[in-house]
């Protein structure tokens, strides 16, 4: 009996969700709406196979609640490459920092938090 409970235990563990981390889905609608406004926005280039994103999310997601006044989409490099051309994106765990129109900085395959804030930092 106790067996039967463990392993049901652990089976409904592995079926959970895992954390959902930061941005929203990239709509271009959207974003020139937040472009117009003069929003600062982070544009995240992942892949859901890809490790340095994997330690960026984390960073971007804890930096943007921090940040009401940032707005972040995530744009999918294995599905989106339509979006890819339109950034000149030629890599995932790119991260792009826009003021309004103006592309602020760009960065590709930084993980440290310092590096991420600084980089976000410069479009607020």
């Amino acid at each position: 009996m106790i067996r039967r409970l463990f392993i049901l235990l652990a089976v409904s563990l592995i079926a959970l969700p895992g954390p959902s981390f930061a941005g929203q889905p990239y709509d271009s609608k959207l974003f020139s709406d937040a472009q117009n406004a003069g929003k600062s926005i982070l544009v995240h280039v992942t892949a859901p196979w890809c490790p340095t994103c994997a330690q960026q999310k984390p960073i971007v997601h804890t930096l943007e609640s921090a940040t009401p006044t940032l707005t972040v989409f995530d744009v999918d490099f294995d599905t989106a490459k339509d979006v890819l051309k339109t950034f000149s994106v030629q890599s995932q765990s790119t991260l792009i920092m826009f003021k309004g129109k103006t592309e602020v900085a760009r960065a590709t395959g930084i993980t440290n938090p310092a590096d991420i804030k600084a980089l976000i930092g410069k479009g607020l």
